[in-house]
């Protein structure tokens, strides 16, 4: 390995030890490419998790239990069979448990300070909303919502009621993604020239919501916002320009949403981008060329096992549970008042750009410019 590259990354993990950087405080577009463990601050804040499907049961839930500044505190479920089996389990009290009809009541619960809405995409505005008007913080899932509109109307409700926002953009608080950001963003291998990234898998279930438009269901909405937070975060920049295709080889199933969406990105600095996702292959990459040299991780957006490698030698970092580390943060920066890592305004800025590759399908691959 090159002495350049390991005094990088030795320089890296020691500014990373001393604590919240400046880039973190000073909340710029981008603050992601800084490693930060937060440290154990006071009584850990309540969490309350909004619909207990696979991401809420598998990963949020056991995540919750390797959490210092936060903890599992309530549930939201409209299954009474899931609230037994989590009250046993997890040792919640009847009185925080809730389901659809009465979740407002939620406002008069001081032990739960923070919802998580883990719910289909076309419910997230109206949970959001729900929650700061009851007084709560919320992390949402991405995608944030269905439209601009939607996201604009979600910042504006938590604002109004004094209360922080943050997206589950799991991968900005995970170590060798920090890397790639910083190497992407500082330029350290020169200007970016290409990124290029896949996020896929192939859907099966014919039911599920994911297929279903109503629910904002499709791979542009679900994986396709990994494809595309790659391509920003890698430039630390906002695209200008978007043209995008569509393509179905099992059109019974996608009827109404996109199997699979290719979409172009060309940035202010020069950079381009070539993305991809799928519900009908798998796929999980993520290479940047820059001007010398390259960089890549592969898989890039994993629940676990990212590997990172660049023509300088191997990307190495510790591991991490992705989701704890997310919450650990979020809470932190709320007890103490920060900025966050990945605020409201971030998952708009996707938006945004989704609504221009529609718009581009919509209109035969139609090069759509973005406003800076």
């Amino acid at each position: 390995m090159k002495a350049d590259s390991i005094h990088s990354r030795r320089t890296f993990l020691q500014q990373a030890s001393l604590g919240i950087s400046a880039s973190l405080l000073a909340a710029p577009a981008f603050a992601s490419h800084s490693l930060f463990t937060p440290p154990q601050t006071g009584k850990p804040l309540g969490v309350a998790l909004v619909g207990l499907g696979y991401y809420s049961r598998d990963l949020l839930a056991p995540a919750l239990q390797e959490t210092k500044n936060c903890r599992l505190a309530g549930i939201v479920t409209g299954t009474p069979a899931k609230a037994e089996e989590w009250k046993k389990k997890y040792n919640i009290p009847d009185k925080n448990v809730y389901n659809y009809q009465n979740f407002d009541r939620i406002a008069d619960n001081p032990d739960i300070d923070i919802v998580y809405v883990v719910l289909p995409n076309s419910m997230h505005a109206g949970y959001v909303t729900r929650a700061a008007k009851a007084g709560k913080h919320v992390i949402c899932e991405k995608p944030m919502a269905l439209s601009v509109r939607e996201c604009e109307g979600m910042i504006e409700a938590c604002k109004k009621a004094g209360k922080e926002l943050s997206i589950g953009y799991r991968m900005h608080f995970e170590p060798t993604t920090q890397e790639i950001m910083r190497i992407g963003q500082q330029k350290e291998m020169g200007q970016v020239q290409m990124v290029s990234a896949g996020a896929g898998y192939r859907e099966t279930r014919t039911g599920h919501w994911k297929v279903k438009k109503a629910y904002g269901g499709g791979a542009m909405m679900d994986m396709g916002v990994y494809a595309l937070q790659a391509a920003r975060y890698v430039t630390g920049e906002e695209p200008v320009a978007v043209t995008a295709q569509t393509f179905t080889n099992r059109p019974d199933m996608f009827r109404e949403v996109d199997e699979t969406t290719t979409f172009q990105l060309v940035f202010p600095g020069g950079a381009l981008a070539n993305l991809h996702t799928s519900f009908g292959m798998s796929m999980n990459y993520l290479r940047a060329t820059a001007e010398k040299g390259w960089f890549r991780l592969d898989p890039f957006s994993a629940y676990g096992g990212i590997k990172g490698e660049s023509s300088k030698g191997p990307l190495q970092f510790p591991k991490i549970n992705q989701q704890a580390a997310q919450m650990d943060e979020v809470a932190y920066c709320i007890a103490n008042k920060k900025p966050m890592r990945v605020t409201g305004e971030e998952g708009l800025k996707d938006m945004r750009v989704v609504e221009a590759i529609y718009q581009s399908v919509k209109n035969g691959s139609r090069r759509i410019e973005l406003k800076a």
